[in-house]
């Protein structure tokens, strides 16, 4: 028989990694992200100094920020930090609480495949755990009402504690229930939260502790002309979306011109165009303009001269929030104003902080739109600041819209896998060994907070287990004293949302990850456009 001619079906220059080699790789991978991130949780976790190749630092616990900054190229990892980019438009905090228990998650995997047990099965028992688990969270969550500010003010500084903002939570709480609870909408009963309508404006300057809410909106605009009022009391606000413009032709047009007379009419009659424009303004009774485009120079003059505040080119998403806070609507022709199309704002001011001008629109009455602005020693203590502020708002706004919330400091961690081990019991088959497994990665959650506090991890976690089994279902782990206690009683609560949403989002990679058995990545890889590590894909590179 002759020899047969190899067959080649892929490019040349490709790398291919099969079976255990494929899961291996992959694994590790994704530990190494958990790991990256782990000394990050908690009250006690610590910061990550991030430098991008322009020398640009940031400085953060927050697991999202982390892992995009990081840069991350090794496609198993990639789909890790993806469960942080979920936690994050899902809910807005616990983005590093689902990381490590989709890391944990591949860990103790690794143990079962060692041990022969079939991906598939895996991947099954973890599916029945994650679907048993969200009945578990639910039936273990305490309901809270609309009106229960103390509450809410609790949740929001359980969700600052361990960031930059920590020294001020206490304010800051305030004022992010405060904005949460101004902006929501009933429909049919239900309450509607769009996070959108509270705007975050940072500013560096003074300290955390000056941060304040605003019943309104903060431009980072100023007045357009030096002629008019600083300020306004009783603020009647036309929103423009046009411009106080000649508008150009839109077709080419040339015009001849005989003798100077003409001109002079022509420049006449562009001013009686601007002046007309403004008499519409002024009839309107509005004695505040905000333009979403330009204004001309005449037409300043003239709003000067009747004293009328105006600001132009005002971002559209600026405009609506400045629609939803005064009650106001966009007007996109000055012939049909009416008293009915103009908004209400106690003080429209122009405020200098530090180098920059600002117009303040506030005391408005029932806004659906606030402004938080946050202030810091430092670019980086405000931009963390902020993060934290986020996050916060998220979960108050998870609260709120669900209704549903559970304690911190890892008792609801140890509570489900408690749970869950006695649902394993119910089980045949190896699908038992995956929701054990299931159950230990949970406990990752209070084992890390106590690592990072500087505890005994084995020692806590057997207390934990000790209190639980008496019945304290809210005994949690106070990193501060290094005591078990009753976490619900010391103030440390958190929405439900975001432990349902890390358990959702970690499950779903995990078994994802779990049931890849060969990498083919594409050949001419320094012509192609995706990053891969190293022949046999071992670690990360250039983390």
């Amino acid at each position: 028989m002759a020899n047969q001619q190899p067959i080649f079906i892929l490019p040349e220059g490709y790398q291919r990694t099969l079976g255990r080699d494929a899961q291996r790789n992959n694994i590790m991978a994704a530990k190494l992200v958990a790991e990256t991130v782990r000394t990050t949780l908690g009250p006690k976790g610590m910061d990550k100094m991030l430098v991008d190749s322009m020398g640009d630092i940031t400085v953060t616990n927050d697991g999202v920020t982390i892992l995009e900054e990081m840069q991350i190229e090794h496609p198993a990892a990639k789909m890790i930090v993806e469960v942080a980019k979920t936690q994050e438009a899902e809910v807005g905090d616990g983005t590093t609480t689902a990381v490590i228990f989709a890391g944990e998650l591949l860990k103790n995997a690794e143990r079962l495949l060692d041990q022969d047990v079939h991906p598939t099965v895996i991947a099954k028992g973890y599916r029945l755990a994650a679907e048993k688990s969200q009945e578990i969270l639910n039936a273990m969550a305490e309901d809270l009402k609309d009106n229960d500010l103390d509450s809410l003010r609790k949740v929001s500084m359980t969700a600052m504690t361990g960031k930059g903002a920590e020294a001020h939570k206490e304010v800051l709480a305030d004022l992010i229930v405060k904005a949460v609870s101004s902006v929501g909408d009933k429909f049919d009963g239900k309450l509607v939260i769009d996070l959108d309508n509270v705007k975050v404006e940072k500013k560096v300057g003074g300290g955390v502790s000056d941060s304040e809410l605003i019943e309104g909106v903060v431009l980072d605009k100023e007045k357009v002309h030096s002629g008019m009022p600083r300020e306004v009391k009783n603020a009647k606000i036309l929103l423009f979306d046009g411009a106080l413009e000649i508008k150009d032709t839109e077709t080419d047009a040339k015009i001849q011109i005989t003798n100077p007379d003409q001109l002079q009419s022509f420049v006449d009659q562009e001013e009686k165009m601007i002046r007309n424009m403004v008499d519409k303004v002024v009839k309107s009774g509005a004695n505040v303009i905000f333009c979403q485009k330009g204004i001309d120079d005449l037409a300043q003059h003239f709003l000067a001269k009747n004293k009328i505040y105006a600001a132009r080119r005002v971002k559209k998403s600026d405009m609506d929030k400045l629609a939803r806070a005064t009650n106001a609507r966009s007007i996109s022709n000055l012939d049909d104003v009416g008293k009915e199309d103009l908004g209400q704002a106690g003080l429209v001011e122009e405020i200098k902080i530090g180098d920059d001008e600002y117009t303040y629109v506030r005391d408005c009455n029932n806004p659906k739109a606030v402004t938080l602005f946050v202030r810091g020693g430092t670019s980086h203590v405000v931009d963390e600041v902020e993060r934290a502020v986020k996050d916060a708002l998220g979960d108050v706004a998870a609260v709120l819209r669900n209704g549903k919330v559970v304690a911190g400091g890892g008792s609801t961690e140890i509570q489900l896998a408690k749970e869950l081990r006695e649902y394993s019991n119910s089980l045949s088959g190896r699908e038992q060994l995956a929701v054990l497994a299931f159950a230990d990665s949970i406990e990752i959650i209070p084992r890390t907070l106590a690592e990072n506090a500087g505890l005994d991890p084995i020692d806590m976690i057997t207390n934990l287990k000790a209190a639980h089994d008496k019945g304290n279902k809210w005994a949690g782990l106070d990193v501060f004293s290094g005591n078990v206690v009753d976490c619900w009683e010391s103030g440390v609560i958190e929405p439900l949302k975001i432990k349902t949403q890390a358990v959702k989002s970690a499950s779903e990679v995990a078994n994802l990850i779990l049931r890849i058995d060969d990498v083919i990545a594409a050949g001419n890889l320094d012509k192609g456009n995706m990053p891969m590590p190293h022949p046999g894909m071992g670690g990360m590179p250039e983390m």
